[in-house]
């Protein structure tokens, strides 16, 4: 990647909503360098989508939840097909809960992890008690961290400007 991409990535990274003018500014290139990369970022997939980070407590939710999941086998085509479309379904469908990310990994002795968000304790035993539901995953084990949007202590507060620094200092360009 050259410097102006990664400069220009970096900026949307640390704030989306800023001008071709603004980011022109920011790496001190022109505006027209700037439209021209960011199309280009874009058509080449380093942007799949421009989002903002809120804050979640505000919009009514208690918890963030890491629930790790252990399956007694690995998911065949079919298997994940069904996961796929049950997952889509669950989605779309009004709840207490806010599903943000469901993928397979391997760590912790699990084989997926799903993070969410939850108005309340409730509403986070209702997700998992829907992910028991779907009897074709064949869940052996469930475990959760659970985050407090209502506890006064956070730490570092999820927000992807860190990675945009990450970035630029991987590539020696600050």
């Amino acid at each position: 990647m050259k410097e102006t991409e990664l400069r220009v990535l970096c900026e949307l990274i640390k704030n989306a909503k800023q001008s071709d003018k603004e980011l022109a500014k920011a790496i001190q290139t022109s505006q027209h360098t700037v439209t021209r990369t960011r199309r280009r970022l874009e058509s080449e997939g380093y942007i799949r989508e421009y989002t903002l980070v809120p804050d979640f407590h505000k919009l009514g939710y208690e918890m963030f939840c890491l629930i790790f999941i252990k399956l007694k086998k690995r998911l065949g085509q079919r298997e994940i097909e069904k996961a796929t479309a049950a997952t889509q379904e669950t989605l779309a469908r009004e709840s207490p809960f806010a599903t943000i990310m469901l993928e397979r990994g391997i760590g912790l002795g699990y084989d997926g992890v799903v993070f969410a968000v939850h108005e309340n304790y409730q509403s986070y035993l209702q997700q998992i008690a829907r992910l028991r539901q779907f009897d074709f995953l064949n869940i052996t084990e469930i475990d959760s961290f659970k985050i407090s949007f209502e506890d006064e202590v956070h730490y570092r507060p999820l927000t992807f400007a860190p990675l945009a620094d990450h970035l630029l200092t991987r590539m020696g360009k600050i």
